[in-house]
């Protein structure tokens, strides 16, 4: 029988060294842009491909439920990524690069925010959401891996996991949403 415990332990050493190196001021700074959003009423739309589309999902359900539950004034955040078939008739229609950036054309006002997840941060559907939206006057953030690729040179803001593995960059960024959701919540748990 396999032995595997060498293995977690390299893997779970590899998350505390990456989670030591994010940075507390750029966190702190998304944080603050995401409660300026709620308390002007501003939207927030939110993507990502594979794991980071549920990754963004799981963003949407955090802060519309779990944030804004026991608050007057509550997030508006929608999910790009969880209306399949928009994304696949855009996909069919006009192109897989199109997926986010057309329902932004229909509802993206200049001062909302745009959230891309993107390990690499080379997605070409959130870069084409960015795009339109930093055209537009809208705030830009990015949650990234790897070097950051274009969307952290193109991010008005970005909280970027820097390590060439995919799956702590995943873990991270949900470590992320999370760790927003305890703070913003009042730490109380949800």
């Amino acid at each position: 029988m396999a032995d595997y415990k060498q293995e977690i332990n390299q893997y779970i050493e590899m998350e505390k060294q990456v989670l030591e190196t994010l940075s507390d001021d750029a966190i702190n700074d998304v944080m603050k842009v995401l409660e300026d959003a709620r308390l002007r009423g501003r939207r927030i739309f939110i993507c990502g491909n594979g794991g980071s589309a549920a990754t963004a999902s799981h963003f949407e359900c955090d802060f519309n439920k779990g944030i804004s539950y026991d608050q007057d004034i509550k997030y508006d955040i929608e999910c790009l990524s969880d209306n399949v078939p928009m994304m696949m008739a855009i996909a069919n229609d006009i192109g897989y690069d199109d997926i986010f950036v057309v329902p932004l054309k229909n509802k993206l006002k200049k001062d909302d925010i745009v959230i891309g997840i993107s390990g690499s941060g080379n997605s070409m559907n959130v870069v084409k959401a960015f795009q339109y939206a930093n055209d537009l006057g809208a705030v830009t953030i990015a949650l990234t891996g790897y070097d950051g690729g274009k969307l952290k040179q193109m991010a008005g803001y970005n909280i970027h996991v820097n390590i060439d593995n995919m799956q702590i960059v995943e873990d991270v960024h949900l470590i992320l949403n999370h760790m927003m959701m305890f703070i913003l919540s009042g730490m109380k748990g949800c």
